[in-house]
């Protein structure tokens, strides 16, 4: 059974790219899922669901800016 490839090599630029791809495909999945409730609608949402925390992972993961000689403002 083949293994995973556990290195990867992405750029920030690409990590931005699956990021926007994945807000836009999530945008109009939920755009769908009001106008359609059934049960087509339940897999859509469990998609959206999937989308979401995949978008949870990736920011957990980012490293944000923050001064380490000067005072920090910010929220």
């Amino acid at each position: 059974m083949p293994k995973y490839n556990d290195m990867f090599e992405l750029s920030v630029q690409d990590v931005a790219l699956i990021e926007r791809a994945l807000r836009r495909s999530k945008e109009a999945l939920s755009k769908e899922h009001l106008q359609d409730s059934g049960e087509s609608g339940q897999d859509r949402q469990e998609t959206i669901r999937q989308i979401h925390d995949l978008l949870g992972k990736l920011h957990n993961q980012k490293i944000f800016y923050r001064p380490g000689d000067d005072v920090y403002i910010g929220g």
